[in-house]
């Protein structure tokens, strides 16, 4: 399975936290759905999406529920220095 997932521009966020939600995004995944292999993206666009190839509907579903999940959580997993 493939998960990409763009944040719009315009969205500002703290210096690397694209690359921690990519990791925390990719460790939730895996839990979820350890017998799959899948990749996860995440990056700047011009629109907040989310895109899972290779996944049925309710994995579909439960991608876009553990990535709201994660990032309603992100005070608990994105440490700032």
């Amino acid at each position: 399975m493939r998960v990409e997932v763009t944040v719009a521009k315009t969205t500002v966020l703290p210096s690397g936290a694209i690359d921690a939600l990519a990791v925390e995004l990719g460790k939730r995944i895996n839990k979820q759905f350890p017998e799959s292999p899948h990749s996860v993206s995440v990056r700047y666009a011009g629109a907040n999406n989310l895109t899972v190839m290779g996944g049925n509907h309710e994995a579909k579903n439960r991608v876009t529920e553990i990535l709201q999940e994660t990032w309603e959580s992100a005070d608990d997993w994105f440490i700032t220095d």
